[in-house]
């Protein structure tokens, strides 16, 4: 299977959405901050972003879901900076550090041959981390990427705080979905990750997601992904991210056959050792929680990441 991409780059689509998702930069509703901000004069919002793409690493990862890392591994790219400030961040340094990430601005020529490099080096697709902020300078670069070769399918890893208008022009552009279904509770995606309103943002963008792609994870012969949607869902401690009625959400507003990969994965890095209800990882009980969800709401389709903290309570 071709990336879907391939089709509207021919019709010359693929550059006309670029131009209209750059336009947005000039009051700036590319996410659900909706700053307004003119990016492309170099102000800048929430995101601490201008009108270039920061990308921190280029690099083939195998921390991803079997059928994106493969044996050649997942071609990562991580944008720089964010549209959330979540205390508990892993990849903060990163995210939360918008000065030191000023050097890291490229060109969308440089961004396109981040794509290609990634492609040379044998990687399974090229998955974009943390590219909401960017998506008009990463549209554009798909199109000067796709003139120069590029062949490989395109992965959304996302935090799910993503806008409706914008997720609708990526539609026939992306060809995996992969967002983190952070909360359930906007008090909760306040205090810990700015962001008021995530709830509704985020189960909308689920919603056009799954709208474009359905239930369906399309893989190859060897077992890789080249079309679909993937839910992530990161267990935290106290029920922090409501996971209950995360999980539930997915089950009724999509469909208990998407593919779920539930991960259990959590430490307290950044600020989290300064908030008593996310300063300790996880517990077994928490873990078989969730877990007992995914059998009440009757999902059968993903990946249950293993528990491997101690039980201390």
């Amino acid at each position: 299977m071709l990336p879907s991409y391939l089709a509207l780059a021919e019709s010359g689509e693929l550059t006309r959405r670029a131009a209209r998702l750059v336009r947005m930069l000039e009051a700036c509703d590319i996410c659900p901050k909706d700053c307004g901000v003119n990016r492309l004069r170099g102000e800048v919002g929430f995101c601490w972003s201008g009108a270039e793409a920061v990308v921190s690493a280029i690099v083939p990862h195998f921390g991803e879901e079997p059928c994106l890392t493969g044996t050649r591994g997942a071609g990562n790219i991580f944008f720089g900076n964010c549209n959330m400030r979540c205390a508990y961040c892993q990849n903060w340094q990163i995210s939360q550090d918008w000065k030191g990430q000023r050097r890291n601005a490229v060109s969308v020529e440089v961004l396109a041959g981040a794509m290609l490099a990634l492609q040379e080096q044998g990687c399974h697709n090229v998955n974009l981390v943390s590219p909401t902020h960017f998506v008009p300078q990463i549209v554009a670069a798909l199109a000067v990427a796709v003139r120069r070769g590029l062949r490989l399918p395109l992965v959304y890893n996302t935090n799910a705080y993503d806008s409706v208008p914008v997720l609708r022009l990526l539609d026939g552009i992306v060809d995996i979905y992969l967002p983190d279904l952070k909360y359930s509770d906007d008090a909760m995606a306040k205090e810990y990750s700015v962001a008021g309103n995530y709830v509704e943002a985020s189960r909308a963008a689920l919603k056009e997601m799954y709208r474009q792609m359905g239930c369906d994870l399309v893989v190859d012969e060897a077992g890789l992904a080249r079309r679909g949607l993937i839910v992530r869902h990161l267990i935290l401690p106290n029920d922090v991210a409501g996971s209950r009625e995360c999980l539930r959400f997915i089950a009724e507003a999509l469909s208990p056959a998407v593919h779920l990969s539930i991960m259990a994965q959590y430490y307290p890095t950044n600020k989290a050792d300064r908030r008593d209800l996310i300063s300790r990882k996880i517990r077994a009980r928490e873990y078989a929680e969730v877990l007992d969800c995914l059998e009440e709401f009757g999902f059968e389709n993903g990946w249950t990441q293993e528990f491997t903290a101690p039980d201390v309570g």
